[in-house]
């Protein structure tokens, strides 16, 4: 037992950060990437982020009382391993970090897909200077019930210059903002933030919100985004840095600044359709009369549009599974968005985006890997709201759109990179997609890439020519300290 847990060695909530094990559900974020330029003030930072004091945001905790009070605005931060370097962390704590933390987000860029446009060398800044970057700060404001788009702006505001004032030892490297354009809606028009792990000592039925059927995955472990916890590995616990008010209740993030071609993408889900126009075999794929069933009043063209789109995420863009839907997103018994697995004949693709994430239960190669590459994803959009309209040409000044994305978890190699290289961008876990790229966030070229669209019967539709929808833009691998670590680092000294 340490002393970062009850006395009963249960989780103490108050120690922990927030939005690790429960999301904010806010309307807006806003990320700072700071740096160090004064290691004792930014110490004294530290301690009084603690409380509050002296002006300075109070981090947000995963206290039941704290969130009982819903703060007006929510705070935390994220240290790269620069940034524990620069306020004087021990070498010998330092050394106890896995090594792909270490190396931070450029050096592993490979393993990540992030090569030709989304390569490192690309990035936007301060994201350029990876080695400047010693913390990204988050601050999440507003009701999403209740949107004041001033209201939140100002409150961002306001803890963005108590963040940076000049006392504090810090500088002001950038900022992105993000902010919920349509609830639940993102880019691609998706239903998003539909299924993440669920923890014994964190959730109930009741956190399943509008899915009463609850969801076929285990409870994860709490050693998926906690260190000092056990893991989906027997008998596993991931290394904690020393001392042990560092390493426990930590947790590590992947921040990622993801651009996201909207126009493209809806141009594509146009081609394809016109290819299908002309392969018999589509008739399997739609049977001729049945576009009602995907929406009223589309041609079609159109309702193809829409079964590819469907296809390749694995979901209908308003978040219905194709595992228990594959011919209608509005099946006339509702059914369950998260209650779902992939038997022998599934509908959903092999290689669709969010059986490629996490194939479930679904038999894969790397059997020992089904749930243990579990994120817990907190993103928000960027960019306005893009409304798709064939007459309309394109745009070349069309805005900049994509997602703020965080990929927490654990141990960074044996999730968040495995999943990214193994199984979006190889294709590992099942001899029928490997070799091919994810189809929405994958590292595609249109000369090689391609995606398979599955008919009745077991034949199939290869679709190629599939672009690069999504392109790095930024991140770091942050290291998410627990309260007793943000107390530890701020009273280091020289």
């Amino acid at each position: 037992m340490n002393d970062q847990n009850d006395q009963n060695g249960k989780l103490n909530h108050a120690d922990v950060q927030g939005n690790i094990l429960r999301g904010y559900r806010r309307q807006r974020v806003r990320y700072l990437m700071l740096k160090v330029a004064g290691a004792t003030a930014a110490r004294r930072w530290l301690t009084a982020s603690l409380t509050g004091a002296d002006g300075v945001p109070q981090i947000t905790t995963e206290s039941e009382k704290r969130w009982g009070s819903k703060p007006e605005t929510c705070f935390n931060i994220g240290l790269t391993y620069e940034g524990l370097r620069a306020l004087g962390t021990p070498a010998a704590s330092l050394a106890d970090f896995p090594t792909e933390f270490i190396e931070g987000m450029t050096k592993r860029a490979a393993k990540l897909g992030d090569v030709g446009p989304s390569g490192p060398e690309n990035w936007e800044k301060p994201f350029d200077k990876p080695a400047q970057i010693h913390l990204i700060a988050s601050i999440y404001a507003g009701d999403c019930k209740k949107p004041d788009a001033a209201g939140e702006i100002a409150q961002l505001d306001a803890v963005q210059r108590a963040v940076v004032d000049g006392k504090w030892g810090m500088s002001l490297l950038g900022t992105r903002d993000g902010w919920c354009f349509n609830k639940d809606y993102v880019h691609f028009n998706y239903a998003d933030n539909i299924s993440q792990p669920k923890f014994e000592e964190i959730h109930t039925t009741d956190d399943y919100g509008d899915y009463p059927d609850g969801d076929s995955q285990p409870m994860a472990p709490l050693g998926t985004v906690l260190l000092g916890y056990e893991t989906n590995f027997e008998g596993l616990k991931w290394r904690v840095p020393r001392p042990p008010q560092l390493g426990y209740n930590g947790s590590f993030n992947a921040f990622r600044v993801l651009e996201q071609d909207v126009v493209c993408f809806e141009e594509y889900l146009t081609t394809a359709a016109d290819y299908l126009l002309h392969d018999p075999k589509a008739n399997l794929l739609l049977p001729p009369g049945t576009e009602s069933n995907i929406g009223e009043g589309l041609s079609r063209r159109d309702a193809l549009r829409e079964v590819v789109a469907a296809n390749m995420c694995g979901r209908w863009r308003n978040g219905v599974p194709l595992a228990l839907s594959p011919d209608t997103p509005s099946p006339s018994k509702p059914v369950s968005k998260t209650n779902f697995d992939y038997d022998g004949d599934s509908r959903c693709p092999y290689g669709a985006h969010i059986r490629r994430c996490n194939p479930r239960g679904a038999q894969i190669v790397q059997r020992v890997a089904n749930h243990s590459r579990r994120l817990v994803r907190r993103g928000m959009p960027y960019g306005p709201a893009y409304v798709y309209d064939p007459a309309k040409p394109r745009d070349p000044n069309e805005p900049k759109r994509g997602l703020l994305g965080n990929f927490i978890g654990a141990n960074l190699g044996a999730q968040f990179e495995a999943m990214s290289c193994d199984w979006l961008n190889l294709g590992l876990q099942d001899p029928r997609v490997t070799g091919s790229n994810d189809p929405l966030l994958g590292a595609n070229d249109p000369v090689t890439s391609w995606f398979d669209l599955p008919l009745p019967g077991g034949d199939k539709i290869r679709l190629r020519k599939l672009p690069r929808f999504v392109t790095t833009k930024g991140g770091a691998y942050t290291f998410l300290p627990s309260i007793s670590a943000i107390g530890y680092l701020g009273s280091l000294s020289g």
